[in-house]
């Protein structure tokens, strides 16, 4: 969060250093254009409209109009940003809901909660967010409410509410087949249209999909990165074995260089299969790099954080990150009671297939 949307590694450096722990954000953000924002719908364009302020993120209009202003200017170290906050209300709502999940759901959570003043800390919303509240407050049904606006939509941010209607969904059937996948895929692109209405992004959050549930059902990281790779036509393996092979070579020589460190999904996905294939028994040394090479780090982040936690078990996040949020009680609390809907949910579908202790193969690390 504090160098969310840095483009230069060097104004990381100057500020922080090499971050590997929670930290607040800085009072100037050298990177920031939210002085250039569209305050009244999505995109770039005039401060004088009020979805933000009147309709959404109460109080935080006043930060937007000031040259250099942080995104997340006035947060701790340690709270979560937005998009995140929301995931952790999907959760809840999915958890509350007993493991069904509907647009509907979403949205009787989403538009409460975003309408009421001071339900988060953050300043900054994402285009998607304004589209939709513009949209929204003309009376359009909320199914609707979704647009394209063919640069800002198609974008990590998108993927952040996705992992848990991922895995609520794969978790309902025994075994990977190509059936577990379709349903987690299909599931997974329901959700990404209630706020994401992109044909661009839907194509990636589907080789998401099929990336997680592979590794839910423990298929080995690195060879479910090779297959989404190769069918994105892009030698992940290779590159990091390059790499690895040139102690001169550091993270920014491809995210920065090979792929644009910003948040359109056609670079952040391929970064985020590169960060995760490289590092990828690490969760700790996959995030400080993920965070010091900047850029879109937050919700790219929040994707390549909950693919290593599938892959590498709650016991390899290191401790002082759990402790360290602020909010650290209840989101383990939420955590838990998620895993267990969903530990619960695959020991019914294993007793439903008559499958038994032998084809126990998922995950239980969730």
């Amino acid at each position: 969060m504090p160098v969310h949307w840095y483009y230069n590694v060097r104004d990381i450096q100057k500020d922080f250093g090499k971050i590997t722990d929670y930290q607040p954000p800085k009072v100037k953000h050298p990177s920031s254009i939210m002085s250039l924002s569209n305050t009244g719908g999505g995109g770039r364009g005039s401060q004088q409209g009020t979805i933000i302020g009147d309709v959404i993120n109460h109080g935080k209009k006043q930060f937007w109009g000031v040259p250099n202003v942080h995104y997340h200017q006035g947060m701790q170290a340690g709270e979560n940003t937005l998009n995140a906050i929301i995931a952790r209300l999907l959760t809840r709502s999915i958890i509350k809901n007993q493991g069904q999940y509907t647009p509907d759901v979403f949205y009787s959570n989403y538009i409460p909660f975003m309408t009421t003043p001071g339900t988060h800390n953050d300043t900054y919303a994402e285009t998607y967010h304004r589209m939709f509240f513009k949209n929204y407050i003309k009376g359009i049904p909320p199914a609707q409410c979704s647009e394209d606006d063919g640069h800002n939509i198609a974008s990590m941010g998108g993927f952040v509410l996705l992992p848990m209607v991922n895995l609520v969904t794969a978790t309902k059937y025994s075994s990977l087949t190509n059936t577990t996948i379709q349903k987690a895929q299909q599931e997974t692109v329901k959700q990404m249209y209630t706020t994401h209405n992109s044909r661009t992004l839907q194509t990636y959050a589907e080789l998401y999909s099929e990336l997680l549930t592979k590794v839910l059902f423990g298929q080995e990281l690195r060879s479910a990165i090779k297959d989404i790779s190769n069918k994105l036509q892009i030698n992940i393996p290779l590159l990091v074995e390059q790499m690895n092979k040139n102690n001169n070579k550091k993270d920014t020589d491809v995210i920065g260089s090979i792929y644009s460190p910003a948040c359109y999904i056609e670079d952040s996905f391929p970064a985020l299969l590169y960060l995760a294939y490289r590092y990828n028994d690490s969760i700790e040394d996959a995030l400080i790099a993920n965070t010091n090479v900047g850029g879109e780090n937050c919700h790219r982040g929040a994707a390549l954080g909950a693919l290593m936690g599938l892959a590498n078990g709650m016991d390899k996040i290191p401790s002082r990150w759990i402790t360290g949020l602020a909010a650290s009680q209840d989101i383990v609390k939420e955590a838990n009671e998620f895993s267990l809907l969903c530990g619960k949910q695959y020991e019914q579908s294993l007793e439903n297939t008559n499958v038994g202790n032998a084809g126990k193969t998922v995950n239980k690390e969730l």
